[in-house]
């Protein structure tokens, strides 16, 4: 069993899913903490070095959803919603008012921990150095010389597509919402017409992707946004 050093913090009322995750954690390595409710947690996060956190939105005391706007006022910590709700709507905007990722129940402890790695190696990149130069796959982009890559060959891509790939490789492994990348690409003043956006990605597609109507790099979360691949 690998030893790791980052602690997470398990923001979950119900015991037995509670109960499920220390378990997984434990397994894994991670150090963890627990709470029942956003009193605790938030009393947690202010007291202890926490570095990510597996938050539930259905609190008996103050919605999940809340406690990541709170959260957010001061601290980048990563999180990562686990919640029964699964509609579109509750995906989006908890990952608009701040959540790293959204892991709907039930799932599996292999799904779990691959979502935390992803966003422990994320973080970890954010605080270690400013990166220029990030790959998956065959895929990548020199943000220094403002260069893109597809299996060794210097790929032609437009102003509008480097940015759109700048803005998925510094978020890797990370759903973006759609009204996001909007305002990240086009600017805030750009509107909710997601027309021009379909249309910037499937140009992007056809040149990054073999088949792109089964995409290898920038997946879609249907009725949420799109995330490139970590792996």
């Amino acid at each position: 069993m690998t030893k790791h050093n980052e602690c997470i913090l398990v923001v979950e009322d119900d015991s037995q899913i509670r109960n499920f995750i220390s378990y997984a954690l434990k397994q894994e390595g991670f150090p963890h903490l627990t709470a029942g409710n956003a009193q605790s947690a938030l009393s947690i996060l202010v007291s202890n070095q926490v570095d990510l956190m597996l938050l539930d939105l259905g609190l008996p005391d103050f919605d999940g959803m809340d406690v990541i706007k709170k959260v957010r006022e001061w601290s980048e910590v990563p999180i990562i919603v686990v919640s029964a709700r699964d509609q579109d709507s509750e995906k989006a905007a908890a990952l608009d008012n701040g959540a790293d990722d959204y892991l709907t129940k039930p799932f599996s402890a292999t799904e779990l921990m691959a979502r935390i790695r992803v966003a422990l190696r994320h973080s970890r990149n954010i605080n270690n150095k400013i990166q220029t130069f990030y790959s998956v796959g065959g895929l990548s982009i020199d943000m220094e010389k403002h260069l893109v890559y597809l299996d060794g060959e210097e790929l032609h891509v437009t102003p509008l597509e480097y940015n759109l790939l700048v803005l998925f490789f510094k978020n890797m492994g990370k759903v973006l919402t759609t009204q996001y990348i909007l305002k990240e690409i086009y600017g805030v003043g750009y509107g909710t017409d997601t027309q021009a956006l379909r249309a910037l990605m499937a140009g992007l597609r056809r040149k990054i992707e073999k088949s792109p109507a089964k995409p290898r790099y920038i997946l879609t979360e249907i009725g949420v946004g799109y995330r490139l691949a970590d792996e």
